[in-house]
């Protein structure tokens, strides 16, 4: 079990990486949700499924699609910025 955890720690380490070093929103939100599925999957390993399941419901879906709302919002109010001038 504790090789288990070690290469999910290790998965969850490289994901954190790649969250933080992905420029474009969009793409850093759906990365996001890959994180949280790797996060989830090491909560279940801890033993921690009710943990496991709010980050599976909160981190991988939630959040995400916040963010992509969001970057969907500003850019149209971008757009239509730039056609009001």
């Amino acid at each position: 079990m504790i090789i288990v955890i070690a290469a999910l720690l290790t998965l969850v380490l490289i994901g954190a990486a790649v969250v933080v070093f992905t420029r474009r929103p969009a793409q850093q939100a759906v990365t996001l949700g890959g994180y949280g599925v790797l996060l989830s999957l090491l909560f279940v390993a801890v033993q921690a499924p009710d943990v496991a399941l709010s980050q599976l419901a909160v981190g991988t879906a939630v959040v995400p699609l916040m963010v992509m709302l969001a970057v969907r919002k500003i850019t149209t109010l971008r757009r239509s910025g730039r056609e009001d001038r």
